[in-house]
């Protein structure tokens, strides 16, 4: 097993990084940002972990924007 401790998306599920978006973001908001459907077509938690965990350019299109929104954790 390779070490995950580089990885900022290691123990992070799909749903806590929607989730996290939908805290800086409305669902039209998003859709702006990232043009998926999903985010524009009636629009829910559920049915977009649905689709993107089935179509994997749109999941790196979500994973991206949670990591450029994600605070820098303080180093101790």
């Amino acid at each position: 097993m390779s070490s995950q401790t580089n990885n900022p998306l290691h123990g992070v599920t799909l749903e806590a990084m929607l989730k996290h978006l939908l805290t800086f973001y409305r669902w039209e908001d998003l859709y702006k940002i990232i043009r998926i459907n999903c985010f524009s077509e009636n629009p829910s938690i559920k049915s977009s972990l649905t689709f993107l965990r089935k179509t994997p350019w749109a999941r790196k299109k979500v994973e991206e924007l949670y990591l450029s929104e994600r605070k820098p954790e303080p180093k101790i």
